[in-house]
């Protein structure tokens, strides 16, 4: 782990180093201060690109619920 990493607190909504919330509170690390105050952002873009996505689109046949005509796939 490199004194030269950062974080992005989910709980306090500010950027951490090292010595800050337990992980399962913060998104990261990144490389700079910068990139992990725009860690919900990055976030917001990365859900906008995969619910635009036609190979993860789940909101028609063929969705992976084994259900395309209303019966099990055999």
């Amino acid at each position: 782990m490199s004194e030269n990493e950062y974080w992005f607190c989910l709980t306090h909504h500010t950027v951490e180093g090292h010595d800050g919330c337990k992980n399962a509170d913060r998104l990261g690390p990144y490389a700079s201060s910068a990139e992990a105050s725009r860690a919900l952002e990055k976030v917001a873009e990365r859900n906008e690109e995969w619910d635009n996505d036609p190979k993860w689109n789940d909101d028609g046949p063929g969705s992976g619920d084994g259900l395309t005509d209303g019966t099990p796939d055999s």
